[in-house]
C-alpha cells in the first residue's frame, strides 16, 4: 500500500450556532487546511465538537474536502474524522470517504494519521488507487 506524508497548517474559525438547530453546547467550526509534501493543496471543511462535564473528555466529528495533488495526481477527495478524548486519553480516526475521489484520484481509498508536535501538524496517508487505464 503506498504511503505519503508531509505537513499541514490548519485555521479553525468558530461559527455562530444556527438558530433552532442543535444545542449551544455543540460548537461548530470552519476548517481551512494547507497541505505540503505528498499531498499538495487545500482542504475546506466543518467540525462539530462538544465537551463533557468531566475534565479531559470531549468528542469531535469533521468533514473536509481536499483539492490538489496526491503524489503528482490531480483531483480531490473527502475525509471524515472521529476524535474522542476519554478522561485525557485521545483516539483519532480519519478516513477517505468511500467513492469521494475525483479526477486522477477517482477510486481512492485510505486512512490519514495526524501527529501534532507543539503547534506543528504532520500527516501520513496510507492509500490505494486503481491502476490508471492504458
Amino acid at each position: 500500500m503506498p504511503t505519503t506524508s508531509g505537513s499541514f497548517t490548519v485555521k479553525i474559525t468558530p461559527q455562530a450556532p444556527e438558530p433552532g438547530v442543535g444545542d449551544e453546547s455543540i460548537g461548530r467550526m470552519a476548517l481551512h487546511k494547507q497541505f505540503e509534501g505528498g499531498l499538495r493543496g487545500e482542504a475546506l471543511g466543518q467540525m462539530l465538537a462538544t465537551r463533557t462535564p468531566v475534565d479531559g473528555s470531549a468528542v469531535y466529528v469533521a468533514l473536509d474536502r481536499f483539492e490538489g495533488e496526491l503524489d503528482g495526481r490531480r483531483g480531490g477527495f473527502s475525509l471524515y474524522h472521529r476524535g474522542v478524548m476519554d478522561a485525557g486519553v485521545a483516539t483519532l480516526e480519519v478516513w477517505v470517504a468511500p467513492d469521494s475521489g475525483s479526477g486522477q484520484l477517482a477510486g481512492l481509498r485510505g486512512r490519514l494519521d495526524i501527529r501534532v508536535e507543539g503547534k506543528e501538524h504532520f500527516y501520513q496517508l496510507d492509500y490505494s488507487l486503481p491502476e490508471p487505464a492504458a
